[in-house]
Parts: structure tokens; sequence; C-alpha cells
């Protein structure tokens, strides 16, 4: 049978169509983004006592970027080990990509999404009501955000290779529990029904592979909070998320050997670097006391810089294996799955109000790691790394057909909305919390008298709120049954206390749709949105969207606290009362995403809506710059304070512990360098050589000073050495940076004694 030139080319074509089905450009990046590491209040508790003091292991923004290899549509996702996504930084970020790519990446296709992490430096939000216990806006917290986040892209961009993104999904069934289980029970019946969790227990995973290279990265959606380290803790951490990350790129990055990730009681730790090589093994003790005698004299080499001793340790050559463990509907869910028990009898706590003999301060939950909030860390993140190496092994459904994406701008203050059923016309309302916002949760309690569960609320907290704003009926009447507490959505002076205009965003790629959404929801309003969109989008008959998978992708872009369903607004629990734009904020969000999700498959545009207000020119910061550093009569900056005994050996599972006379470390925030590192001796080369830094699990920075107003301070340095460590003589090393009374900045370097491990 002959075929006609018409025909022939409809069969080249459609070879072609086939053929180029699935082809994607894909890049992945990574830049440190830890801030600064003393005096700046933690974002996330909102405790004014808990100010960074060191550092427990650096926090990175992590970013992948899937482009149309033929049509050119391309979307990006920045995954920030922060506690969540801010409006002027997604502002100035998108501002610096236009400038640098045109109109390639656009608020439109760019998603920035925070892991929830409690233990970060905070500061970097626009709104009055999120930098308060900051003292206001922090200009460094902000800086080092917007920077690390476009050099993570910058690098997701370079790195743009065709490749194939796969898809895989699993349960992991003991690293949540619901912290507010009598708001949840309120939700129907026969929906709870359908669920067997009264938490969203699946983890949704994509795997990259570069054709050339093999696997570059990966990145998942799981529901837990960042709540493993508690609101005493001062030390900057990406908590449990940040540990599974890390855990994650070492396993991989050292080439998938099981036993490079030896358990021991303090976690998992990376080895030293292979490069290192013919390391003395001290055999005798005079063996070992003439090395250490040689190790002694060896100085560091002229010029060595902080940021090429930390590259050298953390990265290779090449394009590193980068994954990232995303936050979602975690708004009613805790990784202190022990359950919340009273401090004062140890018996669980009220399960309507979470108190204890009627006090919220005495009523806490319980890592698995419990009374150690690191440990707790390190297990809630390794059943997330060990759940997440397993679908990324067996990752076999390739995501296939176009990459799409839809963003508006849409102002929560007084949207219409029109119930699903009943049809009838509501309307949201201006910000606002309410009394049992001020409870906390059983992860961080409130202060006073305040409890989960109050709906009245009290008239001399009414009257104090007033001083600020007073509602007035109409608002009251929007809220209800919410006692407002604080009418943050009225409240302009000296700027905005609240956000009103929020960003709405619908990702696509094939199979694959992500839901960028910039609060915090419950699991079941996020239920409610992704079946919502599911609903819309498989019944559109196209066939690209007949096997998809909804994932929610929680406080993106920027924050708006929480979202509850309307039955959990009921009952005024903390996510209730943090739902700030009343009882209908849920229908209000699941009618504005079913129309992305309608203008996406029908190929549509929607408006862009209003623009959200810049507010960084009227950023007020009232935290106190550093004046000076100085030292004791006698002593240098980086001299051993407290220094390992003489001729001290250790062995694994020590801890070794060394404090030296240092300087604030907001005078530099050694961005992708470190202020600690072990160095190991090498005695073929006669010379030191890097083996952990402030990165590692295994090595703590602390810092502090002798009192809050002195110009001195120390820098404690403790290495707890993991199983893995090789026999041989070790060091610490203190870099830092000091100011002088004149303000000018000067780098200095101090070491420990040489010791031996064996």
């Amino acid at each position: 049978m002959k075929l006609s030139c018409a025909a022939i080319w409809l069969l080249v074509w459609v070879v072609i169509v086939v053929n180029c089905r699935g082809k994607l450009l894909i890049g992945v990046g990574s830049y440190d983004i830890t801030g600064p590491a003393a005096d700046v209040n933690m974002m996330g508790y909102a405790n004014m006592e808990q100010t960074t003091s060191g550092i427990h292991f650096r926090l990175r923004a992590r970013s992948f970027i899937v482009a149309e290899e033929s049509q050119g549509k391309s979307l990006v996702f920045v995954n920030l080990d922060a506690c969540m996504a801010s409006q002027i930084v997604t502002i100035k970020v998108i501002e610096r990509l236009k400038a640098r790519y045109g109109d390639l990446y656009t608020e439109d296709n760019v998603a920035i999404s925070g892991i929830h992490t409690h233990a970060g430096p905070g500061g970097y939000l626009q709104y009055v009501v999120y930098i308060i216990t900051s003292l206001g806006f922090v200009r460094q917290s902000f800086d080092v955000l917007v920077d690390g986040i476009e050099r993570s892209i910058v690098q997701a961009h370079e790195n743009l290779r065709p490749g194939s993104v796969y898809v895989n999904e699993g349960e992991v069934l003991d690293a949540s529990i619901n912290r507010s289980p009598s708001a949840y029970l309120s939700n129907p019946e026969e929906e709870r029904r359908k669920y067997k969790y009264d938490t969203d227990k699946e983890m949704t995973l994509l795997k990259f592979i570069d054709d050339e290279s093999g696997p570059i990265g990966s990145f998942n959606w799981f529901a837990t909070h960042g709540t493993s380290m508690s609101r005493t803790n001062s030390l900057i951490s990406g908590d449990n998320k940040g540990a599974a990350a890390r855990f994650m790129e070492d396993w991989y990055n050292k080439g998938f050997e099981s036993d490079l990730l030896m358990k021991s009681g303090a976690g998992y730790y990376k080895r030293p670097p292979r490069r290192i090589s013919n390391i003395i093994n001290p055999d005798s003790h005079e063996h070992r006391k003439e090395l250490m005698e040689i190790a002694s004299t060896i100085q560091s080499s002229p010029g060595r810089s902080v940021t090429s001793v930390a590259k050298r340790v953390r990265r290779q050559e090449g394009t590193q294996f980068v994954s990232a463990f995303c936050q979602s509907n975690c708004g009613d869910v805790s990784p202190n799955v022990l359950g919340a028990f009273c401090i004062d009898t140890g018996l669980p706590c009220d399960f309507n109000q979470s108190t204890c003999n009627g006090k919220n301060e005495l009523c806490y939950g319980r890592g698995p790691g419990y009374p150690d909030e690191f440990e707790s860390t390190r297990i809630i993140g390794e059943r997330q790394f060990r759940k997440a190496v397993e679908l990324f092994q067996n990752a076999s459904e390739q995501l296939t057909g176009k990459v799409g994406y839809r963003h508006t701008y849409i102002d929560f203050s007084d949207l219409s909305v029109q119930l699903p059923q009943v049809g009838d016309s509501v309307t949201t309302c201006p910000a606002a919390m309410g009394f049992a916002f001020a409870a906390g949760t059983t992860d961080g309690p409130g202060a006073f008298d305040f409890k989960q569960g109050d709906d009245k609320g009290n008239a001399f907290w009414k009257l104090v709120g007033g001083l600020l704003k007073k509602p007035d009926a109409e608002q009251i009447s929007c809220q209800d049954p919410k006692p407002i507490l604080i009418d943050t959505g009225e409240m302009h002076e000296p700027y905005d206390w609240a956000p009103s205009i929020l960003p709405l965003q619908i990702f696509q790629i094939g199979q694959l749709v992500i839901l960028n959404v910039p609060g915090e929801f419950t699991t079941m309003a996020g239920r409610r949105l992704r079946e919502a969109v599911k609903e819309v989008m498989t019944t559109s008959g196209d066939k690209d969207n007949c096997n998809l998978h909804v994932v929610i992708a929680g406080l993106t872009n920027t924050y708006s606290q929480y979202v509850t369903t309307f039955e959990e607004y009921q009952i005024q629990r903390y996510e209730g009362a943090s739902t700030l734009y009343g009882p209908h904020t849920l229908n209000a969000y699941i009618q504005e995403f079913k129309k992305l999700a309608s203008s996406l498959i029908n190929d549509q545009p929607v408006e862009a809506g209003p623009q959200p207000p810049d507010l960084l020119e009227k950023q007020i910061g009232l935290l106190t710059p550093v004046v000076m550093d100085a030292t004791p009569l006698g002593a240098s900056f980086g001299d051993c304070k407290s220094d390992v005994p003489p001729d001290s050996t250790f062995r694994q599972g020590d801890v070794v512990t060394v404090t030296f006379w240092s300087a604030c470390p907001r005078n530099d925030l050694m961005t992708e360098g470190t202020y600690a590192l072990v160095e190991i001796f090498v005695q073929s080369t006669n010379n030191w050589e890097a083996a952990y830094d402030d990165d590692d699990w295994c090595l703590k920075f602390k810092w502090s000073r002798p009192s809050k107003l002195s110009t001195r301070s120390y820098a404690t340095i403790e290495w707890q050495i993991p199983d893995e460590a090789v026999s041989g003589i070790y060091r610490i090393t203190h870099f830092g940076a000091s100011k002088s009374l004149f303000g000018s900045v000067n780098q200095f370097t101090g070491s420990s004694s040489a010791f031996a491990v064996t």
C-alpha cells in the first residue's frame, strides 16, 4: 500500500510528537541561607526570649526548575529551610530574576515555600504582627534569604539539562499525629470515614534524572510541623525536614553506600572526605604523642579562606545531588508523636483545651526522643528520609505531558464566596486573630489564662486588644464565633499588620499538580482543596489528567497563618483562632483554586488581581547593632579559653568541647562557610585537612556572652565523635570576625591543641 505525501508527513509529525512527549529540561540548585547566628529572635514560636546563639546545622535554599524542551514553558519551585515564605522576599527575588532573565521567571511561574522550621532567624516578613518579637525588621535575615534564593535558582538554571522526572507515593506512618483531634472530630463523620487516619500520611516524591549524569535530585511533600526543636532551643536548625534533607543528600553524594550513614547515639554523620589518604593511625601512646607534637607545629596555610575550607568538606567537583523535604497541609499536624502531657503531673493534657489544671503553659507535646529534642529531631527526620529513599529507589512512573502554571492575587478581606450545595453567598472578613491564638499549641504553649477552644473571650483581654483596634459590629459578626483578640486586618499603623492580598498559584508537570498556598491548611482542609481541584481537572476530558497526583505546598510565596474547615473553625482551637479571614476562608480558597484549575486545563488566562504592597521602605528595625567586640587583657580573638587537656585521647561517641574567645557572629554570616571545623592531621602531606564543619550533625557551634551588654563573647564548639570517624590526630578550629570600636571588621582564626581519636 502506498502512502500519500500528506499521510507520510502526518505519520512523521505523530512520531515527532510522541517522541517529544515528556521531554523536559531539568535543573537543581542549592545555597546557604543560614543567616545571623546571634541575637535575632527565632521565627515560629513568637517567644521573645528565643534568640539565635549558634548553629545546630546550616539552612539552605533548594531549587528545581522544570521546562518544556520544545514549548519553552518553565516553572521554578524553591524550598527554604525557613519558617515560611515572605511576601517582601518573594517580591524582591522576582525583581532580581526579571533583571537577570527578563520575563523567563516571574511571579506566575516561581514558587517559594518554607519547611516551617521554628529554629531559624526571624525578622524577614513585612507585616507588623509577624516581626514584633524580632523587634521589627532584621535586614540581615532578609538579605541572606533574597540572595540565597536567587543564587539557588541561578544554579538550577545554569544546570538545566535534558532529563526526566519520576513520581512515587507512599505512607509515613510514624512521623506525625494530630495535635487538635477534638477539632478534627467536628468534621462530618461521613467525611472522616473516607480516610484511615486523622493526618495525611502520604509522601509524594519527585525524582530528577539527568539524561547524561543520572539522578540529580529529589523533592517530596509530607505534612508534619517543624517543631521537633522546642521554643527554648537557640541553635539555628532546619528541624526534622532540614535534617532529613541533609541525611538524604549525604546518602546520595557518598555513592548510595549504606554504611556511610551509620546510626549512633547522636544520629547520622558524614564520613571524612575520601580524598584524605594515608591518615596516620596512632596505635601506641609514644606514636600518638610524637605525632601530636608534630601536628601542633603545623599552622594553617596562609590566606586560607573560611569559605574554601567549608566547600572542601561539603562539596566535591561537579553537580551535587539536591534533596528537599517540603511542607504540605501541616496545620494540625505535630511531629511530637508520643502525645501531649502535663509537665507537672506527667498525665495527658485535657483533650478539648490542651490544658493542665486550666493552664496552657504546662501542656507540651513529646517527641520520640523525649526528653532530648535533638534526638527527636533526628528520629523524625530519619523516618522521613528512609521513606524518601524507598520511594526514590522505586520511582517508575514518569511525568509526561505539559508544563503549566497559573497565578493570581486575591483580596481575602472581603471576597464573595458561593457556598457549595446550598448556593448561598457569603463573604470573607478582614484578618483577625482569636483568643485561642494566644493559647498556643501543644508544640509551643502560650501564656496567661488563654485556652484553646475559647469561643467567648473575656472582658479584660477584649479591652487590651481594643486599645490597639476595637473591632466594629460588622467585623465581630463576620468572624463569629471567633472572639477577636487582635483585629490585625484593620490595623495599618505604622504600616499593615497583616496581609489582605494573597497569592494563589497552581503548577502542573504532566500528571502532577502542585497547589501553592500561602498558609497552613489543616489535614481536612487540605483534603477538601485537593479533591475539589482534582475533580475539576479529571472531568476535563484531558487524558493527561486521568491519573493525577495533587499535592499541597504550604507556606508558599507569603504567609497568612492557618486555614481550617468551617466545622473546625467553630471549635476555635489554636488553628481556628488563627484562620484570619473568618469561617469561610477554606471555601474561598476552594472557589478560587477551581477557577485556576479550570483556566489551566482550558488554556485560558486569568486576571492578575490586585498587587500586594511593597513595604520594604517602611520597615522599622529596633535590633541593636554590634557596637564592638573585645577580649580580656592578654587574650586575642581565636585564643582558647578552654582547651582540650594535654595529650588527650578520645573514642567514638565521646564529646570533645573547646571554647574560644570570640566575637559576634553577626559581623560575618560565613555564608557557604563555617564557624567551626574539625581537622585531621595527614602525615603523608604533613598538613591539616578538613573533616567536619558546622553543617554536620555531629558538630555544634554555640555562641554566648558573659552578660547581655558585654563586648566579650565565647564560641563553644562541641564535637560528638561519630562511630565512623577514623583514628587519627585531630584539632578543632574556629573562624570568626571581630568589630572594632571604629567599625572595621577583621577576620580571625584559632585552633585547639591536637588530640587523638582511637
